[in-house]
């Protein structure tokens, strides 16, 4: 076997790796994406050694000095990937001993591409996750904005998409507030399990050489070290809670776009977006389609399909670490990739939402959605709920024959139902003062949605 074709772990093969298999194992063409965590990762663990006496002083610069230089030319392009040395590992380390030369062979000491790959990912997914937050952060702050200048936007309410009782539009998109909120809380519950050093614990066993995994732990800011080397190398429950909780929020995300894509049909007309958030059809010239809320639906099917991937690869696998973990990572890179361009857009959308009051108030006014206020007063006159909710029932009956709002019934019929019905309590069945009586705790009454908004704003504030 000649020294070009030469893989780091050659030692007892005797035959070289068909191209076939060699193309077909290799993963540096994903995981080069990792390089600079695996520098990390490598510079604390040669710090590691050093402390443990396993590197001289002038080892460990050379090792850092060449780690820098290898920084500096993958940053500017000039590093040359090579499928034949497998992945991200093996190319940087393999150019580190063409650089520097027995020093770098050192560095691999204690160390395992195991437990080196599961501190990679763990610390990369950490800085994404980081960088989510902030977006997610970013696009909370554009909901509270336009939750905030539609306290008083009155609109309809659905149950089963049926008109049910009317809300306040900054009370609908406070629930979707909430909806992120958890998804961020999440998240950074997600963050702390994760933040464990694996390394350490090298291939399955640990190391034999006197190692204080606590250097490596310091230098890369992880909370704690793992506490079984069989463990460390092949969980990735991380992977999975991430996914996990990337696949609930895109879901949210589904589901507010499916209301934006709902609000602005032509059959119900709530809500317009600007042309630059829109786009047409090729055939059609009047169209304006949502196509942008239509692809974050479609695209949170890819993240929840990525969950499903990585559980499935992860069910069979005995311990320890197995080569089919390599497969966790294209699926976790492009839930990544994706959730964070989902979040981006949808701060734009929501931000360009321009609701029609008048259409919104329309559509509240239909449907008899306050028959609910009607028997709540027939309660608070002594009328047992279940035999209220049957009078109001009987008067949505005549009010739908004679094609009429519930406030229109005459008091001749309405009493007929129930005689101690009013003409001031027909009367006062409007929306917006059916808004202002749920002004409980989480109420879409507009005080309470305002006492919403500036305790979210303050929540904000203190992330």
């Amino acid at each position: 076997m000649s020294d070009a074709s030469r893989k780091p772990w050659a030692g007892r093969f005797t035959e070289p790796t068909d191209k076939l298999v060699e193309r077909f194992t290799a993963s540096v063409h994903f995981d080069q994406r990792l390089w600079q965590v695996d520098v990390r990762g490598s510079i604390a663990h040669a710090k590691t050694l050093h402390a443990a006496s396993l590197l001289s002083d002038e080892e460990l610069e050379q090792i850092l000095s060449g780690l820098a230089r290898i920084e500096a030319e993958i940053k500017e392009g000039k590093f040359e990937w090579k499928a034949e040395l497998e992945d991200v590992h093996m190319n940087i380390e393999t150019r580190l001993i063409e650089l520097i030369g027995d020093a770098g062979g050192k560095l691999h000491t204690g160390r395992s591409r195991n437990d080196q790959v599961a501190t990679d990912v763990r610390l990369w997914l950490r800085d994404e996750i980081d960088a989510i937050l902030a977006l997610a952060r970013q696009l909370q702050s554009a909901m509270l904005d336009l939750a905030d200048i539609n306290t008083t936007t009155v609109m309809p309410g659905y149950t089963h998409l049926q008109m049910a009782q009317p809300i306040t539009f900054g009370h609908h998109i406070m629930a979707w507030f909430e909806m992120l909120d958890r998804d961020v809380a999440r998240l950074v519950d997600a963050r702390k399990r994760m933040n464990v050093s694996p390394l350490g614990a090298a291939a399955l066993a640990g190391s034999s050489f006197n190692l204080d995994r606590d250097i490596a732990r310091k230098e890369l800011g992880f909370s704690s070290i793992s506490a079984n080397s069989l463990d460390a190398v092949s969980d990735r429950d991380f992977v999975i809670e991430f996914l996990s909780c990337a696949s609930t929020m895109s879901v949210h995300f589904s589901r507010w776009c499916e209301e934006i894509i709902l609000w602005m049909s032509q059959s119900l007309r709530m809500i317009s977006l600007p042309d630059e958030v829109c786009t047409g059809s090729s055939i059609m010239p009047q169209k304006k389609n949502p196509d942008v809320a239509e692809l974050i639906r479609g695209k949170s099917a890819r993240i929840t399909g990525h969950l499903t991937t990585v559980l499935i690869l992860m069910k069979g696998q005995p311990l320890a670490y197995n080569r089919d973990n390599q497969e966790d990572k294209v699926p976790l890179f492009d839930s990544v990739d994706t959730l964070k361009d989902m979040i981006a857009v949808l701060a734009v959308v929501i931000g360009a939402i321009e609701p029609d009051h008048a259409r919104m108030a329309e559509l509240a006014n239909d449907g008899y959605g306050t028959a609910t206020d009607l028997a709540d007063w027939l309660v608070k006159e002594g009328i047992p709920f279940r035999r209220a909710h049957d009078i109001v029932g009987q008067l949505v009956r005549i009010a739908e024959i004679d094609n009429i709002p519930l406030s229109r019934i005459s008091l001749d019929k309405a009493q007929a139902v129930e005689p101690k019905i009013n003409a001031d309590v027909l009367q006062s069945l409007d929306v917006e003062r059916s808004v202002a009586l749920r002004n409980l705790p989480g109420g879409t009454a507009p005080d309470r949605v305002r006492m919403a908004i500036a305790t979210a704003r303050r929540g904000l504030r203190d992330t």
